[in-house]
């Protein structure tokens, strides 16, 4: 299973108060290391939207171990869990150097844009069973 690594830089935007990096910006972060990730598979949302078909978030779990701060060049690293059909895992490091700040696990499901749920398109599962075997 290959690892998808995306590289971030901390903005003032991205702090709070005490110059760390606020909670929620690292949602951002994560949701840009997704789309990249896909991106590289040669997956984008626009072609996605135009087929009817979009991804949400079903679920997520997030261990915040250390803090970001300004102006830190953060990476975010992607990896393949598991996918059925209609559903994608994946589990998300924020690194700093080599000293991971952040980690999470996310669920995203194919939905239809009018509403209901889909079916990943069969190109896009061919493309993560053959990143999974890398």
């Amino acid at each position: 299973m290959s690892a998808h690594r995306f590289s971030v830089r901390v903005y003032y935007e991205d702090t709070d108060f005490s110059g760390n990096v606020y909670h929620a910006a690292y949602l951002k972060f994560f949701e840009r290391g997704r789309t990249e990730f896909l991106r590289d598979l040669g997956i984008h949302h626009s072609e996605l939207v135009k087929d009817g078909i979009a991804f949400a978030v079903r679920a997520m779990t997030i261990d915040f171990a250390a803090a970001a701060h300004i102006d830190d060049l953060l990476t975010v690293v992607t990896q393949v869990g598991a996918f059925t059909g209609a559903r994608l895992t994946l589990r998300q490091t924020i690194l700093r150097e080599e000293t991971t700040l952040t980690s999470a696990e996310v669920t995203v499901v194919a939905i239809k844009v009018g509403g209901g749920a889909a079916r990943m398109p069969a190109e896009l599962r061919a493309r993560l069973a053959a990143d999974v075997e890398r």
